[in-house]
C-alpha cells in the first residue's frame, strides 16, 4: 500500500513537471525551422539608411551575425568578402551582416584595416537576433528568393568553397 501511494506521488509529480515544461517552452521562441519564411527584420547601414529583409524578395540573401570579439567569426571574415566579391554584380544575390552585442565604430575601423568591403548592418534593439533565435555568434542563414530559410549554420564555415558557391548559384537560378 506505502508502495503504491509512493508510485501515485511520483507520476503526479512527473506530470506537473512535464505541464510546466510546457508551458515555460511555449513562452519562448521557437527555433526557425528549414523551410519557414524569414521574420522580417529592419536594420541600419553604417550610413543610417534602413532596411527591411522583405525588400530584397527576389534576391537569394545570405546573413551572417558576427562581432569583432568572435575570433570565429573574425576567422569566416575574409570568406565573407570572397564570396561577396564573386556576387557583387549579380542583383539577385545580397549580402547582410548584422553587428552582434558589438561597437559600431570598432567594427567598422576593423572592416578599413582588413580592406573587407560587405555590408555591415545594425539592430540596436536586438530584435533581428531574437527573431532568428541565434544561440550566438557567428550565425548565418540563407534565404531563397521567395523569403524562405533554407540553411543556417553555427559556426564559422567557409563561405568561398566550391560547395557553397555551386549551393548560391543553384538558388539563384531556381524559378
Amino acid at each position: 500500500m506505502k508502495s503504491k501511494a509512493i508510485f501515485i506521488v511520483i507520476i503526479f509529480i512527473i506530470g506537473i513537471a512535464i505541464i510546466f515544461l510546457m508551458v515555460h517552452h511555449a513562452d519562448r521562441p521557437g527555433i526557425l525551422p528549414l523551410g519557414s519564411v524569414a521574420p522580417d527584420i529592419e536594420l541600419i547601414d553604417s550610413s543610417q539608411n534602413t532596411l527591411r529583409l522583405s525588400e530584397l524578395k527576389g534576391s537569394v540573401v545570405f546573413i551572417n551575425f558576427w562581432s569583432t570579439w568572435c575570433d570565429p567569426c573574425i576567422e569566416e571574415l575574409p570568406s565573407i568578402e570572397t564570396l561577396y566579391r564573386h556576387f557583387s554584380n549579380n542583383p539577385r544575390f545580397q549580402v547582410i551582416t548584422i553587428l552582434f552585442k558589438d561597437d559600431r565604430q570598432k567594427a567598422l575601423r576593423y572592416m578599413k584595416e582588413n580592406g573587407y568591403t560587405f555590408p555591415v548592418y545594425l539592430n540596436p534593439d536586438g530584435s533581428a537576433a531574437k527573431k532568428f533565435n541565434i544561440t550566438g555568434v557567428p550565425e548565418t542563414f540563407i534565404i531563397d528568393k521567395h523569403g524562405v530559410l533554407r540553411k543556417k549554420t553555427i559556426g564559422p564555415a567557409e563561405w568561398d568553397s566550391p560547395v557553397v558557391l555551386k549551393t548560391l548559384h543553384n538558388l539563384i537560378n531556381e524559378h
